[in-house]
């Protein structure tokens, strides 16, 4: 059974930072794209960022520049580091896993994680 796991989030101030981690228990994961996906309340899920298999990165609008997708294959893990934070940046961030042709879209992924709570203060 594939399974996902994030971790970091929390409590930051404004202009603060947190790094995510997403560790993928699936044997094909250097194969596999990542993304990260963030839910506020009242809101539908978007898309955040996504690692994609010997490409470059997918990154939303809203957090170019402000946040960096990695991922580390030996480790099964990809990372979310978020800098310069927003009040609008607060959210449930949720990991995705998948075989994807459309990494920004929700319903391409197969996997996901349970999700974790990032709350950013002003």
């Amino acid at each position: 059974q594939v399974q996902l796991t994030e971790s970091g989030g929390g409590l930051v101030q404004a202009g603060g930072s947190l790094r995510l981690s997403c560790a993928v228990s699936l044997r094909t994961f250097s194969f596999t794209t990542v993304g990260w996906f963030r839910q506020a309340p009242g809101k539908e899920r978007e898309f955040v960022a996504a690692a994609i298999p010997f490409s470059t990165p997918g990154y939303a609008d809203s957090v170019k520049g402000r946040f960096t997708i990695s991922r580390d294959n030996g480790k099964n893990t990809v990372y979310l580091q978020m800098s310069s934070l927003k009040s609008e940046d607060t959210a449930i961030y949720f990991c995705a896993a998948g075989r994807v042709s459309r990494p920004f879209e929700v319903g391409e992924y197969d996997y996901w994680g349970q999700g974790t709570q990032v709350t950013v203060s002003s």
